[in-house]
Parts: structure tokens; C-alpha cells; sequence
């Protein structure tokens, strides 16, 4: 068997008997998990262990792990901070900044690995333009010129963890308005207006970026579909202009902007595959997984099932292994750092 191009969630802290034959399905290749589906360390290894037990390959299992607002995971792991905390540092000092980034994304992807967990959706990359509802502190900067190695930092630390990264929102999401889990944000930017979004994810291709997710964000001026539905920026400007080679996720298909960009749950994965995406979440939307499994009759290229499989985590070090690494006490000294203010109030490079 191999993965298929479906991600979907769990309703519980355990895999329900239903679950367990609705995973089997060839076209579902991984697991994505909330809070709702946690409730302590050793409940998580018992669950992403039974996830992985139940085919081979075996299951991709995800999460959202940024720090901040957006922590699945809380109690038993370190509280990360935002994202932003770490471009104030850059601000103050930049090698301080890099080493900060590094030593953060190798304690989340550690401590995730430790229970078995393959990956964290993350670093975000956007740019703050100061007018998003939903990212806020969860950018590292406002400039590019800051994103780009302290993202590249953070991905070289989860890599030294034994973790993919997956780069979000690409192209970029950062100067929209709209909540794109409410409705489809647009921006009417052209495409050479959107080249400091971009350059990140050029730093972080040119440093063997393994995944990133594409925004549900309508780019008018470049192409007619949402950029997660769109040929035009995944084939044509991700995949050959940029010349990425790893795994492309949408983000979630459940979501408010996918809703508005085209028909329903089964239109919208059909049109998302077609576009160039090997991977689809489709979460809290039990009755859309259902449909899809039902009704979407596609054959993922041989490519894309190589892409996926080499997501999968590695190098897992239990938490007692962890805290005897000099990493581990670096990073505990590092968020002893973050729980401080930063000694500047720069709000991370604004002017």
C-alpha cells in the first residue's frame, strides 16, 4: 500500500474502531492532531504509535506547533514562545537571533519526535504588514531580508531534531485581511509586487526545503484560482520557476476560503491535485473525509508518493535522552530568555 493524498483528524485521544478502517483507505496517507486529541506525553506516544501501527508505509502524523496562540501540545512540553519573539531578538542581535532560531526549531521537533510525532507544520513565513486578523505575532519579521535566515535557521534546527519542515503560506499570506478560515482573502498585488514574500521560500529551496503549504489566498492579478487551486502558482511558478522538489500541501480544504473558491469538499481535492498538491488536509469535516473517500477517484503520481514518504520523522530520542544533550539545556536557556521582555520594544523591525 501506499500513501494516499488525504490528511484527516481524529475525534478523540484514542483512534475509535471506525477510524481505524476509515485510515486503512488507500487514499489516506496521514493524520493531522489537535488539542482535542491530546491529553498527556505518554496518551500522545500510545496514540501516534498506534497511528504508525496501523499500515506500511506508515501514516504521516502532524500538528500545529508554532508556539504562541498556536500550540497543540502544551502540557508535559516547553511552552515556545511566538515566532516574533525571535525576530526581536534578531533586532537586537542577529547572530543571537539566528542561534535563538535554531536551538527553538530543534527543541519542538525534538520534543515531538520523542513521542513519535513526524511533523510540526512550520516555520511560518509570512510577512507581518501589521494587517492580518490571524497572523500577528506569529510572523518572525516584517522584513524579508530577517525572515529568510531565521527561517533557514529554524528549519536547519528541526532538521537537526529529525523533522521535515513545511514552510507556510506560500506565496504569502501576510498582507490580506481576511480570516482565511472564515472566507477567501484576496490580494491584488501582481507578481513582481510579491517578490519580498517570496524570498524566503527562495532561501529556504536553496537550502533543500522538504514541504510548505499553500495559502487559500486569490492572487487576481497572477491567476483566477486560489493560490492552493492554482496550476499557474504551483506547477509554474513553485515547482519550475522557483524549482522546488518537495512535498506541496494545501492548507486546510475544510476551511472557510476553500468553501468560497469552488464547489464542494470532492471539486475542490480534484482541482487541488490537478493544480500540483500532494497532499490535502481535510479536517473537522468528518462528512467531507466520507465524500472524498467515496467520490474522489484519482491515481497519485508515482512522484508524489516518493515525496511523501520521506516525511516521515527519524532519529526520535525519548525526553529523558534529550535532557541529558548540551542542546537541551542551550534551549531551556533560550526560553528563560524568551519569558523575559526583550530588552528593546522594537516590535520586531517595524518603521
Amino acid at each position: 500500500m501506499t500513501l494516499g493524498p488525504l490528511m484527516v483528524d481524529l475525534k478523540g485521544v484514542t483512534v475509535a474502531p471506525e477510524e481505524r478502517e476509515l485510515l486503512r483507505h488507500p487514499l489516506v496517507g496521514g493524520v493531522m492532531l489537535f488539542a482535542r486529541n491530546y491529553s498527556d506525553p505518554e496518551q500522545l506516544t500510545t496514540l501516534v504509535a498506534a497511528l504508525h501501527a496501523l499500515r506500511t508505509p506508515r501514516l504521516i502524523v502532524g500538528v500545529d506547533q508554532e508556539g504562541g496562540r498556536v500550540q497543540g501540545f502544551v502540557q508535559g512540553f516547553s511552552r515556545l514562545p511566538p515566532m516574533r519573539r525571535i525576530g526581536q531578538e534578531y533586532d537586537l542581535n542577529p547572530r543571537a537571533g539566528l542561534r535563538m532560531a535554531r536551538n527553538l526549531g530543534w527543541l519542538m521537533a525534538a520534543e515531538l519526535r520523542a513521542h513519535g510525532v513526524d511533523l510540526s507544520f512550520g516555520p511560518v513565513v509570512d510577512l507581518d504588514y501589521g494587517v492580518s486578523e490571524t497572523l500577528g505575532d506569529r510572523s518572525l519579521h516584517r522584513r524579508a531580508e530577517a525572515v529568510g535566515p531565521l527561517a533557514v535557521a529554524y528549519v536547519h534546527g528541526m532538521r537537526d531534531a529529525g523533522m521535515a519542515a513545511t514552510a507556510k503560506h506560500f506565496p504569502g499570506q501576510g498582507a490580506v485581511v481576511a480570516d482565511p478560515q472564515q472566507t477567501l482573502p484576496v490580494d491584488r498585488r501582481d507578481l513582481p509586487d510579491l517578490t519580498d514574500d517570496m524570498t524566503p521560500y527562495r532561501a529556504l529551496i536553496a537550502n533543500g526545503l522538504p514541504a510548505v503549504t499553500v495559502a487559500h489566498v486569490l492572487f487576481p492579478a497572477v491567476d483566477s484560482a486560489p493560490a492552493s487551486l492554482s496550476g499557474h502558482w504551483i506547477r509554474d511558478v513553485l515547482r519550475g520557476e522557483m524549482r522546488f522538489q518537495g512535498v506541496v500541501f494545501a492548507d486546510n480544504l475544510s476551511m472557510g476560503a476553500a468553501a468560497a473558491a469552488l464547489g464542494d469538499v470532492v471539486d475542490r481535492a480534484r482541482q487541488a491535485l490537478s493544480a500540483g498538491c500532494d497532499m490535502l488536509p481535510v479536517c473537522n469535516d468528518r462528512p467531507g473525509v466520507e465524500a472524498l473517500l467515496r467520490r474522489l477517484d484519482v491515481d497519485p503520481e508515482p512522484a508524489s508518493r516518493m515525496r511523501l514518504v520521506r516525511l516521515h520523522g527519524r532519529d526520535g530520542k525519548t525526553r529523558e535522552q534529550l535532557k541529558t544533550m548540551p542542546e537541551w539545556t542551550i534551549s531551556q536557556e533560550m526560553l528563560a530568555r524568551c519569558a523575559a521582555a526583550p530588552a528593546l520594544n522594537l516590535e520586531a523591525g517595524r518603521t
